[in-house]
């Protein structure tokens, strides 16, 4: 009962966009939000996954939704290289390391570090 609540309240909570605000979130608000894990952890009495495999996975289904949907916006921005044997896409180009920490620049070194394995 208590990790059901903890996964419909708790975790809904915390995870809430974080595809989008984890990757500029400074190493301090992590630490925080993976405090509050480890002491639901200890309430609820088993292991829950770390805040630090969350946005990955979410990130990578946001991602494959956008991919899929040419009517998003953001759709434009997954493109693939022209190499048919490898297809990575291409990685945008950033100025800032605030845009570098954004969403589509995440999500597409992710998705290209998973293509490698």
């Amino acid at each position: 009962v208590l990790l059901r609540f903890y996964t419909a309240i708790t975790e809904s909570v915390i995870t809430s966009s974080i595809s989008v605000w984890f990757g500029s979130a400074t190493s301090q608000s992590k630490h925080s939000l993976q405090w509050i894990v480890r002491c639901a952890e200890r309430i609820i009495g088993c292991p829950l996954p770390s805040i630090t495999n969350l946005p990955s996975a979410r990130s990578n289904k946001t991602a494959r939704k956008i991919m899929a949907d040419p009517s998003h916006p953001g759709h434009t921005l997954f493109q693939h290289l022209p190499s048919l044997r490898n297809q990575r896409l291409r990685a945008l180009n950033t100025r800032t390391t605030h845009h570098l920490h954004s969403f589509f620049p995440q999500a597409i070194t992710l998705i290209n570090s998973h293509k490698l394995l």
